[in-house]
């Protein structure tokens, strides 16, 4: 993973071949710095060269190793580039830290075996709101909803609902009447009315 981090090309996002920007919070490189230097405190140390380097609100990804239910990085959701890694010896470790953790946006899940994958979906699906097999969490509304469990996220999120919120309803009513329902009738066999053009109505 390490080797991984550091063969990612840095620079600007309009840039081909970019994989490392900037942060969007200026402000965000002194958190991310706080939550290195607590890990390391606490026994973890970067296992990535230059992990952790900063210029501007440039931070380089750093991964952590090992990673425990004491650092603050264990429990915080960062939305940052630090990567904590926790060991665990049973499987039932990851799935509690799941269950115990106050968010559920999403998770990842690899492997080769389909009797342990689908214990892990099972065990997860109550967790949170996308479970991702063999590939990285990613945010895409436009094909999936946006969500989430816990603190993590209130409701959905996806382009058609984006559409629905932001748009203002329009409503067109009659007093229900012989002559009302006539003239509507024949507004929409009629094609008269681009905006008026169904017979279903609420």
């Amino acid at each position: 993973m390490a080797a991984a981090i550091g063969a990612l090309k840095c620079g600007v996002p309009w840039q081909e071949g970019v994989a490392l920007t900037a942060l969007p919070e200026p402000e965000k490189p002194d958190y991310l710095e706080e939550l290195v230097r607590d890990a390391e405190t606490l026994g973890a140390r970067v296992v990535n060269e230059r992990g952790g380097l900063r210029s501007g609100s440039f931070f380089y990804p750093a991964l952590l190793y090992p990673v425990n239910s004491g650092m603050r990085i264990y429990g915080e959701e960062q939305f940052g580039p630090v990567v904590p890694v926790v060991p665990y010896d049973d499987i039932r470790e990851a799935i509690d830290y799941v269950v115990a953790s106050n968010y559920g946006q999403q998770a990842s899940i690899f492997g080769r075996d389909g009797d342990a994958l689908a214990r892990l979906v099972d065990a997860l699906v109550n967790q949170v709101c996308r479970i991702n097999i063999n590939s990285k969490c990613q945010r895409s509304p436009d094909s999936f909803p946006f969500n989430g469990r816990k603190n993590s996220a209130e409701g959905t999120q996806s382009v058609a609902d984006a559409l629905r919120i932001f748009s203002i309803r329009i409503v067109v009513a009659a007093r229900e009447t012989e002559a009302n329902r006539e003239i509507i009738g024949s507004i929409v066999r009629e094609r008269k009315s681009h905006f008026l053009s169904t017979d279903y109505m609420l």
